[in-house]
């Protein structure tokens, strides 16, 4: 289908534009920039160089997408990414920066939700079914799961995990890994319970729900999950947990309470 480019907007040479693209006034798409099929770029909304998006992307007004990292020590030149999949919809004013070492990329899986004015910094490697409440800002290197909620305001330093089914309070202030599954709230963060809504709308409940729950368990008394039954979140949780952190070998969030 035939794309929709307002006469106000600028497309640089060399940028690639699938089809059905709309381009709103004053949108500016620079060169070295790949846009898929049935994405929409609202007014003043701007694509650096280094943007590779998948199809059926929403961009609204005054995002920027693909600016160079917040890092004193990036060369403006060095060619690395943003890499973008698909379904995805970046709110009024929503930045992300593009990855720091030649040939890197900071990657956005699809179906994400950035509401307005949440930063994502270089480097960080985002999954699928994402949501970032106004305000959330994630430091370079934080890699993320898949359907994490960031509550308003919640902040990551840099080179933290955040595992799936995560649930962010508003105003979290993250400076340690968080568990998969988990609820976190305060600053610093703290687990304070299972994301029991956030696993039931994905479908998983029943046995499953009470092997997490036994999983936690254990590791606040730093236990072994060796004998718990194989279920496709605890296979991940496994996984989760032996994966190597950049904060230490206690890099999560220790569990406390009941």
């Amino acid at each position: 289908m035939k794309n929709n480019i307002h006469p106000t907007a600028y497309i640089a040479p060399g940028a690639k534009l699938g089809d059905d693209v709309n381009v709103g006034p004053f949108a500016v798409i620079e060169g070295r920039v790949e846009i898929g099929d049935g994405c929409h770029i609202g007014a003043h909304a701007i694509i650096q160089s280094g943007v590779r998006m998948g199809r059926g992307n929403i961009v609204h007004p005054t995002a920027v997408l693909g600016g160079l990292p917040q890092d004193l020590g990036f060369k403006p030149e060095t060619e690395t990414w943003v890499d973008i999949g698909d379904g995805n919809v970046f709110r009024e004013g929503v930045t992300i920066n593009r990855a720091t070492k030649s040939g890197g990329s900071t990657r956005i899986g699809s179906d994400c939700y950035l509401m307005n004015n949440s930063h994502i910094g270089h480097d960080c490697q985002i999954g699928d079914h994402n949501i970032l409440a106004s305000n959330v800002a994630l430091g370079g290197h934080v890699g993320v799961g898949e359907r994490v909620f960031f509550g308003g305001g919640a902040v990551v330093h840099q080179f933290c995990r955040i595992g799936s089914f995560a649930m962010l309070q508003g105003l979290a202030g993250i400076n340690k890994d968080v568990l998969p599954f988990m609820m976190v709230g305060g600053r610093p963060g703290q687990h304070y319970r299972l994301n029991l809504v956030g696993m039931r709308r994905a479908g998983i409940d029943g046995e499953r729900i009470k092997a997490i729950s036994i999983a936690m368990r254990r590791l606040r008394g730093k236990q072994n999950l060796g004998d718990l039954p194989t279920t496709p979140e605890l296979d991940y949780l496994r996984g989760w947990l032996a994966a190597e952190s950049t904060r230490g070998v206690s890099g999560f969030i220790e569990l406390s309470g009941d």
